[in-house]
């Protein structure tokens, strides 16, 4: 199972293998419904980090475009 120590690349690294499994094996429904599980735990832990990682580049960017309207108005 994924933790939330493991890195964004791992994760998605990990579903990638999960759903090559789940494609191209022939696995018992148990196994699969195991394996589609834990797909979804990761889907929903990436999403997640994604979304964390959308606000810090939004405030970012807003960051520094108040800063360049700052020195903008300085300069003037």
């Amino acid at each position: 199972m994924a933790s939330q120590q493991q890195s964004f690349e791992d994760s998605l690294e990990k579903l990638e293998t999960i759903v090559s499994k789940m494609e191209s094996e022939d696995l018992k429904l148990e196994d699969s419904l195991k394996l589609f599980e834990e797909g979804m735990k990761l889907t929903k832990e990436c999403n997640q980090r994604l979304t964390e990682i959308e606000k810090k580049v939004k405030q970012l960017l807003k960051t520094a475009k108040s800063a360049d309207e700052t020195e903008s108005s300085k300069s003037k």
